[in-house]
């Protein structure tokens, strides 16, 4: 009986154990499901992120079909909306430059001068008689004067004749001497400034050497900007005119380009709807990195789409070129960025605004939107 009893409780007491083990399976199990359903769900958190964000990264497929290709897509934010481009940078001497459109001049009426050209029209007169040339009155016969002193007259005024015939000759020849002096140093003038054209023209040529230029998917001077990724595949691999066909890997990009591989990275997302509002918050809201980027689009398509007033606004020594190098040097630091911001404090927020309103106004009626 005593044995009996033992066995008993040994099963007893193993039966329990059994229980846990179970349960603490169950518990495993459910926590592996849980950990699943909450990886699905950074996974679509990922995702949506990626689409607020623009896309999702970029392949190593894509990436190296633009390396190949050196193209780059780029997105461009407008008042009007946000679109894709392309761009590429080539050596000046490899590219045409895009052909602009002359706009009508609205003010050439202005300018225009009066013609020389005589009038032809034919003017009736009432009353012609009135008139007509009248005929001088006769005027009465003087006395004849005696016959001596007529000789007189005529023999001084022989002589008066003589004279003048005689300082007409000396002002003649001293008039040519000076016109052969002047002529000589007029010529001699002439050849010095042929000269020193010729000089500059060469130093010109010397120094012009071949530097890297953009160039975007523009066409007679507009920029040709798609609202989405599929509305520019389609046109890239259509046969339409545009001046990136003069660029050598452009037939490439046709056969190989996709709408997925249409993803810009960072660097070329440029947002020029937002720069007037940025600058009006006022120095210490000002965002560098979007400043920065603006500007460097900005004097690429001033110049890929000739653009001169942009072009005049952004150039070297400009007060928002002076913005830019300002902002570069105090986002570098040490004491050069301290003084820096201390010149950007004088810089005025209200007229850079208003400068960079002008320049995004321009840009904007280049534009050639494209769905």
């Amino acid at each position: 009986m005593a044995r009996q009893s033992s066995e008993s409780s040994r099963s007893a007491s193993s039966r329990p154990t059994k229980k846990a083990e179970q349960v603490e399976e169950e518990l495993d199990a459910v926590e592996d499901v849980d950990a699943e359903v909450d990886d699905d769900a950074d996974l679509e958190d990922d995702a949506n992120l990626d689409e607020e964000d623009g896309g999702s990264e970029r392949s190593a497929q894509a990436d190296a079909l633009w390396s190949d290709v050196k193209i780059e897509p780029i997105e461009l934010a407008l008042p009007k909306g946000v679109g894709y481009t392309l761009r590429a940078y080539r050596l000046s001497t490899e590219l045409t430059p895009t052909q602009v459109e002359e706009e009508e001049d609205d003010f050439a009426i202005l300018h225009r001068r009066p013609q020389d050209e005589e009038d032809d029209r034919v003017v009736i007169l009432e009353n012609a008689e009135l008139f007509e040339d009248e005929e001088p009155e006769p005027v009465a016969a003087s006395k004849k004067k005696p016959a001596k002193k007529r000789a007189d007259d005529a023999a001084d005024e022989d002589s008066d004749k003589t004279d003048e015939a005689a300082e007409l000759d000396e002002s003649k020849k001293s008039d040519t001497s000076e016109k052969a002096e002047e002529s000589d140093k007029e010529s001699a003038e002439e050849a010095d400034e042929e000269a020193d054209e010729a000089e500059e023209e060469d130093e010109e040529e010397e120094e012009a050497e071949p530097e890297e230029v953009p160039a975007f998917l523009s066409h007679h001077g507009k920029l040709l900007l798609f609202r989405s990724v599929e509305g520019l595949v389609e046109f890239v691999k259509s046969d339409a005119e545009h001046d990136l066909t003069q660029l050598d890997t452009w037939e490439s990009l046709k056969t190989r380009i996709t709408a997925s591989s249409v993803v810009p990275t960072d660097e070329n997302h440029y947002e020029l709807d937002l720069v007037v509002e940025n600058l009006r918050g006022g120095q210490d809201a000002w965002d560098t990195d979007l400043l920065l980027a603006a500007g460097e689009v900005a004097r690429d398509l001033a110049y890929a789409l000739r653009l001169e007033p942009v072009r005049t606004a952004l150039a070297a020594g400009s007060p928002l070129d002076d913005l830019d190098e300002g902002l570069r040097a105090a986002a570098a630091g040490g004491v050069g960025g301290f003084f820096a911001k201390r010149r950007l404090k004088k810089i005025g927020a209200q007229q850079t605004a208003l400068g960079w309103r002008t320049i995004i106004g321009k840009i904007s009626a280049a534009v050639d939107w494209r769905d």
